[in-house]
């Protein structure tokens, strides 16, 4: 799914793990959210990250990949509370 107003309202938010205010549209790195080879998740599945976190993330550097789904998890939670959105509407 593909979903240019959910991005841009990602972008205006502040970087979920960091606070930074300049932040990128993370897309989850699980393929329980779609990702495959060469294909991004659903932008349902997103949170906003600085590009220091966002790339922290995409290379593994804050935990192995299931902490860092974990941590995701976590993410997209927050995000969704802090856009305002009960939990069900993207899950």
């Amino acid at each position: 799914m593909r979903d240019a107003k959910r991005l841009a309202e990602i972008r205006k938010l502040p970087c979920v793990r960091c606070g930074n205010p300049n932040s990128q549209a993370a897309h989850s790195n699980s393929a329980k959210h779609g990702k495959g080879r060469g294909i991004k998740s659903s932008d349902a599945f997103t949170v906003p990250l600085c590009h220091s976190c966002h790339s922290q993330f995409d290379q593994y550097r804050l935990g192995n990949p299931e902490e860092s789904e974990k941590l995701f998890e976590q993410w997209l939670v927050k995000t969704e509370l802090m856009m305002g959105r009960r939990d069900e509407e993207y899950f």
